[in-house]
């Protein structure tokens, strides 16, 4: 393995193996201490730099007297301290030309550097030496003639300075260290606090499988809400959901327990007078036989309802350019011979009948079905069941009216629940299943499905499908 895959197999272990508190504190600690660091480290330099310009400034200047005056010889050591290289600095005049150079030994070092500054072809510089174990610093300049003035100041001074600076700004760059890491477990505790609470609610959820449990959320407006707080509001909003398809799930299994109690009574009642059939007159036997049947068949549709409605979406089978007047007529029909004593009056706008919806032309016939189903059943014998198909603006809009005694106001908001039945519906039959599942087709269809009073008495739903088109 080479070095790069095994350092990222490294670092991927390191972070399988290490909680996200531990790695936000220390990635925290190390930006932090880096921007410490560097800044320490850049203050270092400019200190250094600093003092050193300021020590070629002292330099600059003193040779720029020593040229103005003119008192320089042509070579050789001029005055100065150059035993201890103090102020004022030593100076010395170094020829281009070696064969020129004075008797006299040099004090300062004369490098082939300093000659190419004599003659011109070097510009004029500033170097670091040691004279006598001590640090020094050397200005070269050119003074015309051919040669080069060198100037030279212990640099003592300036080197402790640049190393006082130096422990001080290690001893800033550790104290910074150690803020940043205080910094980062700080950071780590206090804005990892809401992962914390939403860790914290999701493993007792999972412990106790109870949905009713919320995260708790940092007082403040809504608008200064961090992403970390928002996570939080959105587990919160996921709960909600969860909690009402819970709800919604446990609803539907005692419900459909209870209605599959009564027929599945009635089918053992029946099957065990079968049973005994030899008892019995054929009579009682044929009338037994036809109750078993159509228990049997109540029960069936009963279930395949209750299949549909617990998959809590509808099915998506391949849709269709489908005529909503030729479904309406048809289901119209298809009630009139099962309610034989019902009027089923139907009006078809003109405009209506060449318009055309996407659709699945089973479950659209399955939603017309359960609407006049339920308005003959509440329907007195011989009152018509009024059913209209008409375009209003942009939408196509079917509605049923019955002359029943209507819907309570307090039955409005629930006629569409499964399972639900009005007081004036608990003794007619059915499970309360047709309504809710016509909404669930409406939906699934993109259509708006709406109950309310009709005037004068009865009940009007009314279906508004959306943007209709034509062929």
């Amino acid at each position: 393995m080479s070095g790069g895959r095994r350092r990222r197999a490294l670092g991927a272990r390191w972070r399988r193996h290490r909680p996200l508190r531990t790695r936000l504190a220390l990635s925290a600690s190390a930006a932090v201490a880096l921007v410490a660091i560097g800044i320490c480290t850049a203050a270092y330099f400019v200190i250094r730099y600093e003092m050193y310009h300021q020590l070629d400034l002292n330099l600059t200047q003193s040779a720029t007297r020593l040229v103005q005056s003119d008192r320089h010889p042509a070579t050789g050591v001029l005055s100065g301290e150059c035993r201890y290289l103090s102020a004022p600095a030593c100076a010395q005049v170094v020829p281009s030309d070696p064969a020129e150079d004075p008797r006299e030994r040099y004090v300062l070092p004369v490098s082939p550097p300093v000659r190419e500054v004599a003659s011109g072809q070097r510009a004029p510089y500033f170097s670091n030496f040691t004279y006598e174990g001590h640090p020094a610093r050397l200005a070269v300049t050119p003074i015309g003639g051919g040669r080069a003035l060198e100037l030279a100041l212990r640099a003592d001074s300036v080197e402790r300075g640049i190393r006082q600076a130096a422990l001080l700004l290690s001893a800033v760059g550790a104290a910074g260290v150690l803020l940043a890491a205080a910094l980062g477990y700080w950071v780590s505790r206090t804005g990892l606090a809401p992962v914390a609470r939403l860790t914290a609610t999701a493993e007792r959820i999972a412990a106790t499988r109870d949905p009713r449990h919320r995260i708790e959320l940092p007082p403040g407006p809504p608008s200064r809400e961090d992403e970390v707080t928002r996570l939080a509001t959105s587990f919160n909003t996921m709960l909600g959901e969860l909690e009402q398809s819970v709800s919604a799930q446990r609803r539907l299994v005692a419900d459909a327990s209870h209605e599959l109690r009564t027929p599945l009574t009635a089918l053992r009642t029946n099957a065990e007078l079968l049973a005994r059939a030899d008892r019995l007159s054929p009579e009682q036997r044929d009338r037994a036989s036809g109750a078993l049947g159509r228990q049997l068949r109540e029960v069936t549709g009963l279930v395949n309802d209750l299949i549909e409605l617990a998959r809590d979406e509808e099915p998506q089978p391949l849709l269709e350019e489908v005529r909503p007047a030729a479904l309406v007529e048809h289901a119209v029909a298809a009630a009139a011979a099962h309610w034989p004593a019902t009027p089923f009056p139907l009006h078809v706008a003109p405009e209506a009948v060449p318009v055309t919806l996407p659709g699945v032309p089973a479950r659209l016939t399955r939603l017309l079905t359960n609407l006049l189903d339920n308005a003959a059943k509440f329907s007195p014998p011989k009152a018509p069941v009024e059913v209209e198909l008409v375009v209003s603006g942009a939408h196509l809009e079917f509605t049923v009216r019955d002359h029943g005694p209507g819907i309570a106001p307090g039955d409005l908001p629930y006629v569409f629940d499964r399972f639900y039945r009005a007081e004036a519906a608990r003794a007619l039959p059915g499970s309360g299943l047709g309504l809710a599942m016509a909404r669930q087709i409406a939906r699934a269809h993109g259509a708006e499905l709406t109950a309310e009073q009709a005037p004068g008495g009865g009940a009007l739903f009314r279906l508004r499908f959306g943007e209709r088109t034509h062929e």
